[in-house]
């Protein structure tokens, strides 16, 4: 599909295809100085059904997701093995029997990628007292929020509801009632 012919609603489309959020691409594609926020929601989520903008914010992010993996060779296989390898990070890859921290050169690649800080601390004491203390935090990733992320995932979606229903003839109204009181 080409751009779209009202320049707004091609701006609209390709800020929404880029961030995500259409209140933020409206504001982008259009004067809102003198508009309410709701009344910017409500304008926005109208585009959205849009058959044409929605195609044309379909087709850049499809365009977006080919170039991502082209050039970065990231899809969603690659992005659920990461997960998957945050949630087999093992401590004893990083920590030696005593709990120190075995030298960075020796961990998996998978943790040197994963770990969200690292804070070292030295606090030495003056005077006769003198005293070493060192100080070693490491930050890992949090395993709960990647199980989540994982579950999420398009293709598993483990937290999605599952709703069967088996609908055979035609009901009135009243018979529904009657059926939703009965419990069948």
């Amino acid at each position: 599909m080409p751009k779209l012919t009202n320049p707004k609603r091609e701006a609209f489309a390709q800020h929404y295809a880029l961030h995500g959020n259409a209140s933020d691409a409206y504001r982008h594609a259009y004067q809102t100085s003198r508009m309410k926020e709701d009344s910017i929601y409500q304008s926005a989520s109208r585009l959205l059904k849009d058959v044409k903008v929605l195609s044309r914010v379909e087709e850049l992010q499809a365009i977006a997701a080919k170039q991502a993996d082209e050039q970065f060779k990231m899809d969603a296989s690659w992005l659920l093995g990461r997960l998957q390898q945050i949630d087999e990070l093992d401590i004893a890859d990083v920590l030696d029997d005593s709990g120190n921290i075995r030298p960075i050169s020796q961990w998996p690649k998978a943790w040197r990628t994963s770990i969200s800080g690292v804070d070292l601390n030295e606090l030495i004491g003056k005077g006769e007292d003198a005293v070493l203390t060192i100080v070693r935090k490491l930050k890992m990733p949090d395993k709960q929020k990647n199980l989540e992320m994982i579950g999420r995932h398009v293709e598993i979606q483990a937290f999605k509801d599952k709703v069967e229903h088996e609908h055979t003839g035609s009901f009135s109204i009243k018979e529904l009632l009657q059926k939703a009181k009965e419990g069948r």
